[in-house]
């Protein structure tokens, strides 16, 4: 983990009865559950495809990448729209979370480095171990999410169902953004 040496923001979600965080540089926005498009032949913790604002973005669900029963859909289940970057390049992402809690503010000496045993994910997955009050915060290094293999196969997706709208009516009307 990188020292931290200043204060830095991070958006909390929830997944299961666990409080995880991204840093906010890497958050483009949060949206509410919307229907997704299944992607035939896909790997489990890849939910679908949403059409968001004319973009295709496919939707991963952090549970099951994780190892924990797939996100059930609530009034609080959210879409945490994410840039990531594996070897140079960049791709947005939907990740499916239980519900997004806030936008904190951790201080240098609030963050911890990553545990070595005793957690689903591997240390690498895990940018450190923040604290707020009397909770752990299991801080993620997002970009160490998915292996290069996962993200082709996301970003393989996003460019066929990219090319399969572009390919269709080209005179169509343009579908709202929460459906695709």
């Amino acid at each position: 983990m990188t020292r931290l040496t200043e204060p830095t923001k991070f958006v909390t979600f929830r997944l299961d009865r666990e409080l995880y965080a991204l840093s906010i540089d890497q958050v483009r926005e949060v949206l509410d559950f919307t229907d997704m498009t299944k992607v035939p032949r896909m790997p489990e913790f890849m939910r679908g495809v949403i059409n968001l604002r004319g973009s295709v973005v496919p939707v991963v669900d952090l549970r099951l990448k994780f190892g924990i029963e797939p996100t059930p859909r609530t009034v609080e289940t959210r879409i945490i729209i994410v840039e990531i970057t594996v070897d140079g390049e960049s791709t947005i992402l939907g990740a499916l979370a239980d519900s997004v809690s806030e936008v904190i503010e951790l201080e240098p000496d609030q963050i911890g480095p990553a545990p070595r045993i005793g957690t689903r994910l591997r240390t690498e997955f895990i940018r450190g171990m923040g604290r707020k009050d009397d909770e752990f915060i299991i801080i993620l290094n997002v970009d160490q999410v998915f292996s290069t293999d996962e993200l082709a196969v996301v970003q393989a997706v996003e460019q066929s169902a990219a090319g399969a709208r572009i390919g269709s009516d080209d005179n169509a009307p343009e579908e709202p953004a929460a459906a695709f």
